[in-house]
């Protein structure tokens, strides 16, 4: 037997149902597709993780880069305020074995990050430690804050 329903497109409730049907929908099918369904359609999580900040002189960038070498990463600092992280993982190969699962990401990546000044590029340091890549991105001249002096007349 066939349920049906009258639609009222201009009741609040009922356009608000909606959407929470439709976002119902799309979480359950992307569970059923799992991570690989949602790379497919291009919002699975951003990679690396990242944690940036900002202190008065420069800002720093930290990546977690599990099973990556000094050797797979190339940096940039392009347009004086923008960062771009390069890497390939490459996947394990198994010889005399069968995969069950494989929820690690590998291959090429490029991640861009916009910083709110420009740096100087010029004096950027990247340490590369267990993984985890942090990045010193010294402020521009311009972009560092200045003290004015005000004079009384």
């Amino acid at each position: 037997m066939l349920n049906m329903s009258r639609w009222h497109p201009f009741e609040a409730n009922s356009l608000l149902d909606q959407f929470n049907d439709l976002q119902r929908d799309v979480n359950r099918m992307l569970h059923r597709w799992g991570k690989e369904g949602a790379r497919i359609i291009g919002i699975e999580g951003t990679f690396p993780p990242l944690n940036l900040w900002e202190e008065e002189d420069a800002f720093h960038v930290e990546a977690e880069l599990p099973g990556l070498e000094m050797k797979d990463l190339e940096l940039y600092v392009m347009g004086g305020n923008q960062l771009r992280l390069k890497a390939e993982r490459k996947a394990p190969e198994i010889q005399n074995g069968t995969w069950h699962r494989r929820e690690r990401g590998f291959g090429s990546f490029v991640r861009l990050i916009g910083l709110p000044y420009m740096v100087d590029a010029d004096n950027v340091k990247a340490d590369f430690e267990n993984g985890v890549l942090h990045i010193t991105l010294p402020k521009h001249e311009t972009a560092r804050p200045r003290k004015i002096e005000i004079k009384a007349e």
